[in-house]
């Protein structure tokens, strides 16, 4: 079966086809690093790696290229706010930028070039925009000249005329053209510059992915990528200035991810829902963050609330409840007569049907809501196994119980959700539990495992005489230590979660 995207230049799904068998070049619009960067960023780098690892896990080897804006007039506009130098405000932010990445499970880009490190080529690729009479040089200034370039506005389905009729009346009187964008700005007093054949200067904003995707990717290359709000003017100037210059189509498949909104509102600083991903990861686990945003997909509008977010954490919790049922039904001890082979055999026809469903809405344009439901069906299956045969399972059921656990985190791998956390195997409980079980189960070792196991002996105990105050008394005692009980048919097992 083969992958279908949807293309924003043709604005059709179309089967996927790389430069190169087996291989895929990808470019995703990076940051320009003047602050800490926010949910809706968060979500389009989140959209590139989920469709990075799939291609991966697919068998494709990706070579994903994402830039660093670290020089830009926001950089400038910040630098002179905090009284310090733009390269610093750029290196606190790339720093900070890079971090948040990690902590959002964001796998980092086989390259990763900065403006300031492509000065050369960016000057290269503008001395041959002038050559070929698609720039031309005001003052210092380079500007393109965007009716030089007959296809402008064939990514974004915008008519050069219509744009221009809707033009600011104040624009740079020196263009030749109110639509024409800056490849080169001169140098403004106390602005980073570089020498160029037009003087001291700096890169615009556009130029640097031009020249960074066809430096490090060639053209044209397979995937380009970024949130929708980049279509215009940003990914319009890239391929007017690319295929200008070269001759040559830019990129085959432009993918671009939905805006993001904060309760059914667009994010905004003025109307005070501005949420920074770093302030949202420090509320919420990655895993939840994530799993909200992939039940949306790529392309859709994805409202985003606290509501929304309690939402995930109820979802996120019933994946992990699939994995540690799977989980401690296959290593605990088992001495039943075990499973029917009818059963067993719908189980493992289950399985099957989940992972070609998952690849299945994968395949068609990156489905991740459709794939995440894949997941649940593959729990929903193995619940209703474990609740028919918990009790009497067999040694030759542990074989399709891993098989179901071993797919469901390699499916939500993919995906970039960790569930390591569901398979602890509480090797590393808190010794605080020893003293917990001296106090309400008289025990007087030295093990926590073996404490743990007192203490639901003395709750079960507790439980039989109905003596329900000492049986809260060891879960809520347990529970503030981070161990939580879970009554099952096999008798009650704990979860520990160390809390950090």
């Amino acid at each position: 079966m083969s992958i279908r995207v949807y293309n924003t230049l043709t604005r059709r799904k179309e089967e996927f086809e790389p430069r190169e068998p087996g291989k895929v070049a990808m470019y995703v619009c990076g940051p320009t690093v003047y602050n800490h960067i926010h949910i809706g960023n968060g979500r389009t780098f989140l959209t590139f790696d989920v469709i990075r690892r799939y291609l991966v896990w697919r068998g494709f080897d990706v070579r994903f290229v994402q830039n660093i804006t670290d020089v830009d007039d926001k950089i400038i506009n910040r630098a002179k706010e905090e009284g310090i130098p733009a390269a610093d405000v750029a290196r606190t932010y790339t720093h900070a930028f890079r971090k948040a990445m990690d902590d959002f499970a964001i796998e980092r880009p086989t390259v990763q070039p900065k403006a300031t490190e492509m000065i050369e080529p960016m000057i290269a690729m503008v001395e041959r925009l002038v050559e070929n009479g698609h720039a031309y040089v005001v003052d210092g200034d380079v500007y393109f000249s965007v009716r030089s370039f007959p296809e402008y506005g064939k990514l974004s389905g915008r008519d050069i005329d219509d744009l221009l009729s809707g033009a600011r009346v104040d624009v740079d009187t020196r263009k030749q053209d109110p639509l024409d964008f800056a490849l080169w700005k001169a140098a403004k007093p106390g602005e980073p510059h570089w020498p160029s054949p037009w003087g001291e200067g700096r890169p615009g904003w556009h130029l640097e992915c031009s020249v960074m995707s066809e430096a490090e990717l060639g053209v044209p290359f397979d995937i380009h990528g970024g949130g929708s709000d980049l279509v215009f003017p940003h990914h319009e100037n890239e391929i007017a200035q690319s295929e200008a210059a070269t001759g040559k189509p830019f990129a085959r498949y432009w993918l671009h991810g939905g805006m993001l909104q904060i309760n059914a509102e667009k994010m905004s600083k003025s109307l005070g829902n501005f949420m920074l991903l770093r302030d949202v990861l420090a509320q919420y686990p990655t895993p939840v963050v994530r799993l909200l945003m992939l039940q949306t997909h790529y392309r859709s509008p994805l409202d985003f609330s606290p509501d929304r977010l309690d939402e995930a954490v109820s979802s996120h919790e019933r994946i992990l409840n699939i994995v540690r049922n799977l989980h401690w039904a296959r290593t605990a001890e088992v001495s039943g007569e075990g499973a029917t082979d009818e059963s067993r055999v719908a189980l493992a026809g289950a399985l099957e049907e989940a992972r070609a469903k998952f690849v299945a809405e994968m395949d068609d344009d990156f489905n991740t809501a459709g794939a995440i439901g894949a997941v649940f069906e593959i729990g929903r299956a193995a619940n209703a196994f474990l609740s028919e045969h918990q009790s009497d399972l067999a040694e030759v059921d542990r074989e399709l119980l891993v098989n179901a656990e071993n797919l469901v985190i390699e499916l939500l791998g993919v995906l970039g959700i960790e569930i390591a956390e569901a398979t602890r195997d509480n090797s590393d409980l808190p010794p605080d539990v020893i003293g917990l079980a001296e106090q309400l189960a008289g025990y007087t070792g030295t093990d926590s495992a073996e404490a743990v196991k007192a203490l639901l002996a003395a709750r079960s105990v507790a439980r039989t005489e109905k003596n329900w105050a000492a049986a809260d008394a060891v879960r809520d005692g347990l529970m503030l230590i981070g161990i939580a009980i879970e009554d099952t048919p096999q008798g009650p097992r704990v979860n520990y979660r160390p809390r950090g």
